[in-house]
């Protein structure tokens, strides 16, 4: 057995493993990578103060972004959870795309909610406009909800600051401005497709039926939770899209200032590229979330911390498994198993957006997570695609190409499943055929794009 051979092996059986921990025995998904970290590290001979040694530089090299970026966004989609920014987005854009294009609507509302706010939360919030419209119209719900789960699944899945994309780039090592801006060409028309193509098509096929009028209680459409009026469509929108086109605009000027287009000590340049790091545009939306849709709403200064301390909770989750997908990463190179696996691509020929995509989609089949489906991924890949070296456009591609992977087949063992089921009033035959479907759709349509893109970009498949 070659060299190579023993080390992607030993990889492998530390996946298996980590999959038998969370699916078996239930075990939290950072203990379950911390776990097979060790296993790499032992398996492959690493002496053990340089596990550890790796394990601790893997977990602090990603936390020490991605936490802060976690963090600031949710305290930002609690804020506005807590004002009812979403509601005002979608009925005002209800209101101007009108009944007949109402699926259109939502798939909207859902692709721009979704950057700020959990697809969970922002589903629970929004799934009330869905019933509303499926009595009014006799429709099945799946004709408005397949939309609004199709935007709110694209974004939550492509586009940062969304945890799942924020950890693939940070592990990759890739400016998030390539990544929400190929998350955003890419996740346009996937969202089309698997939303008002879809919806429309299986809605035809499942009628679902809305809940009795008396059991959804109706919130005051004019007044927020804080007792203040809701915030303005324009705020609203102005808050979500100003950190992304900050982020992107930074990331402009540090290309541009990189192949010496534009003077880097310009102070201009220098401000947009202080505006543009991620940092920066996520504490400016915050700090004015919390005045427009904190203060401005009602909330005293006790009630916007309280707002802020509650957010953190789920955030904390997301960050320790993010730092685990580190360690697992650094593991990963220091062993040896990155030029491995290296090795073996090129031998083989096997482009690396195809096998990040297949990797991430059998773990994620396997056991559900999303989350842990692309960390694992990412991890794996990591150490062979810094060796590649590709320019930082290519490497978000194949960001997203994880991510694509890691949507596939929302079945049974996806919390995601569940909350549809429930709240759509399906079977489980009907979930499967129309939420787990259009999830898969949504993991096909981006990686085919993806792979278009890569084409166009770089003459073929990286």
């Amino acid at each position: 057995m070659t060299d190579s051979a023993y080390l992607l092996g030993i990889t492998l059986l530390a996946i298996i493993l980590l999959l038998i921990l969370v699916i078996r025995f239930n075990v939290h998904a950072f203990l379950a990578l911390l776990v097979a970290s060790i296993a790499v590290g032992v398996g492959t001979g690493m002496p053990v103060r340089e596990i550890f040694t790796s394990i601790q530089d893997g977990m602090g090299s990603v936390l020490g972004f991605v936490a802060v970026i976690v963090g600031l966004g949710a305290i930002f989609g609690q804020l506005m959870e807590a004002s009812g920014g979403a509601e005002v987005m979608a009925r005002r854009l209800l209101q101007w795309f009108g009944e007949k294009k109402s699926p259109w609507a939502l798939t909207l509302t859902g692709f721009i909610i979704s950057i700020p706010i959990f697809l969970d939360i922002g589903f629970i919030m929004l799934v009330t406009i869905v019933y509303a419209l499926a009595r009014k119209t006799g429709k099945s719900t799946l004709y408005y909800g397949i939309p609004l789960l199709a935007g709110l699944g694209v974004t939550h899945t492509f586009v940062p600051p969304t945890p799942g994309p924020v950890a693939v780039a940070e592990i990759l090592n890739v400016p998030l401005g390539w990544v929400i801006f190929f998350g955003v060409i890419i996740g346009i028309p996937v969202a089309i497709i698997a939303g008002p193509v879809f919806g429309k098509f299986i809605s035809k096929r499942i009628m679902a039926y809305p809940p009795p009028l008396e059991d959804v209680p109706e919130p005051d459409p004019d007044e927020a939770a804080g007792g203040g009026k809701l915030p303005s469509f324009t705020v609203v929108m102005t808050l979500i899209l100003l950190p992304l086109l900050l982020i992107m605009l930074g990331t402009v000027a540090d290309i541009l200032a990189g192949d010496g287009m534009i003077n880097a000590e310009s102070f201009w340049v220098k401000a947009v590229q202080f505006a543009g790091h991620p940092f920066s545009a996520l504490l400016m939306a915050t700090l004015g979330a919390m005045y427009f849709f904190g203060s401005r709403m009602g909330y005293n200064s006790r009630e916007v911390l309280e707002i802020a301390n509650k957010s953190l909770a789920p955030a904390g989750l997301i960050i320790l498994v993010t730092g685990a997908g580190g360690m697992f990463k650094e593991i990963l190179i220091d062993s040896g198993v990155g030029t491995a696996l290296a090795e073996t691509m090129t031998s083989l020929n096997v482009p690396m957006i195809v096998l990040a995509y297949l990797l991430a989609l059998i773990i994620r089949v396997t056991q559900g997570s999303a989350t842990v489906a692309m960390i694992t991924a990412a991890g794996m890949v990591a150490p062979a695609l810094q060796l590649m070296a590709l320019p930082d456009m290519q490497n978000a591609l194949v960001v997203i190409a994880i991510a694509s992977g890691a949507t596939t087949l929302s079945h049974v063992n996806d919390s995601g499943f569940w909350l549809v089921n429930r709240y759509l009033y399906l079977t489980e035959k009907e979930t499967l055929r129309s939420w787990s479907m259009m999830e898969t759709i949504i993991s096909v349509c981006g990686f085919l794009l993806t792979v278009l893109l890569s084409m166009l970009i770089s003459g073929g498949v990286i």
